[in-house]
């Protein structure tokens, strides 16, 4: 159960890109804000583009947008694109790959963490990680306010 810098960083960069739209956002300018490196972010975006999350916006003006409302994409869609299974065990997906399947006494523990993970990330949405970004910055900045 271990989530890639990959899923990470996809899901922080979608933030930052939702944060400003809908101004194209250049990759560069998200690298920066995040602390990606632009080379490792490019990848990544461009198999968030290619799942349908992000489009390219040409010209001076020019960068990424999201291609869908916020608040229909969840995490789940986004890691699964970017990771591919988030079974935490091989027979969760596959019952052909184990010889134990339906006599493993872990095999409910498995199912029951894989539900769980699934539920959490598919009942979070976009636009639920960049509203709590939006509150992160705004507690930011009362602290940084000098007291009257």
């Amino acid at each position: 159960m271990w989530v890639s810098t990959k899923a990470q960083y996809g899901l922080r960069a979608l933030v930052e890109i939702g944060l400003r739209a809908p101004k194209a956002v250049p990759l560069k300018e998200v690298a920066e804000a995040q602390g990606i490196s632009q080379h490792y972010l490019e990848q990544i975006a461009a198999q968030l583009r290619r799942a349908g999350f992000i489009r390219s916006v040409r010209g001076a003006k020019g960068g990424y947008r999201l291609a869908q409302p916020p608040e229909r994409v969840t995490a789940l869609e986004v890691v699964e694109a970017l990771e591919g299974s988030l079974a935490p065990v091989s027979c969760i997906e596959d019952p052909e790959s184990c010889a134990q399947v339906g006599q493993c006494s872990t095999e409910l523990l498995w199912k029951r963490v894989d539900q769980a993970m699934r539920h959490v990330l598919g009942s979070t949405t976009l636009k639920d990680l960049i509203e709590e970004r939006k509150l992160i910055e705004a507690r930011r900045l009362i602290q940084l306010q000098p007291a009257s």
